[in-house]
């Protein structure tokens, strides 16, 4: 509830700030016919939308979209303002309805454009989706190196090649060999806290932690794998270590784990600008 109401104050403070700029009649016009949807697209994740009549319905089918129609074409209304706010941006637009559009005229996707877009100062948000892909596209053009640390098992090879950080976040450099000749589907690449020495008499204790960011969706590979994750920055003890696991989907059940030490955190560069 926090931070929603933190989210909302920023938005009303940024609008009433776009409202002295603009006038309903200066915002960029979109028409809505009676039987087709307008969509929206954002170039990130939608946060928050508001709709200034009740006559137009709205949803998100996926984070970035924004999908709108008439709620009921027997009822008219002149005009109305929908204003769509992302991570770090607020965009408003004017909607004009038009009768069918049965020569398929009207624009039925709209882009949202920078400018159309005022930058907005959330403080709940530090790096948005596009920053961190964009950050880790840089670290992915960078030559990985000797790595960090390294693992093998079953004919592969896995590296940590690089560890930077960005503020709040880390940003983990991971690569994958396959020096066999049968392709690697993958079944799940997960990351965990545990104790760093397991003996019988002790319990296991394995924390769990989940990227905020995977720069590539790579389901298999036949050689190399290689891919950037973001976390934020978390911290654990020393008798701890960070696991990286990958699993294999076949029966053959192909394991490798890579494990970093916390120290290999507390050495990680700055990102380079």
């Amino acid at each position: 509830m926090k931070k929603y109401l933190l989210l909302l104050t920023a938005i009303i403070a940024v609008a009433g700030q776009c409202f002295a700029q603009l006038n309903k009649r200066d915002l960029p016009v979109v028409y809505l016919p009676d039987n087709v949807s307008v969509h929206f697209v954002s170039p990130g994740p939608i946060r928050f939308v508001d709709i200034s009549v009740k006559d137009i319905s709205g949803d998100l089918p996926v984070p970035n979209v924004l999908r709108i129609h008439v709620r009921d074409s027997l009822r008219r209304f002149n005009d109305a303002v929908v204003t769509i706010t992302g991570e770090k941006f607020i965009a408003q637009y004017r909607v004009v309805p038009c009768r069918d559009d049965r020569d398929g005229t009207v624009q039925t996707e709209i882009a949202i454009e920078p400018s159309d877009c005022r930058p907005l100062d959330n403080p709940e948000i530090g790096l948005s989706q596009l920053e961190l892909k964009a950050n880790a596209l840089r670290l992915l053009a960078i030559r990985p190196g000797n790595p960090i640390e390294d693992a093998k098992a079953f004919g592969m090879q896995g590296y940590l090649y690089h560890i930077y950080t960005l503020g709040d976040y880390i940003f983990l450099d991971i690569g994958f060999h396959n020096k066999t000749k049968l392709p690697y589907a993958i079944d799940q690449l997960h990351f965990s806290i545990e104790d760093k020495k397991v003996t019988k008499a002790s319990t296991v204790q394995s924390v769990v932690v989940t990227p905020l960011f995977i720069l590539q969706d790579i389901p298999a590979f036949d050689k190399y794998y290689r891919n950037i994750f973001v976390f934020k920055k978390l911290t654990f003890p020393g008798n701890k270590v960070f696991s990286i696991g990958l699993s294999e989907k076949q029966l053959s059940g192909r394991i490798l784990t890579l494990k970093a030490n916390y120290q290999d955190l507390l050495r990680a560069d700055v990102l380079p600008k």
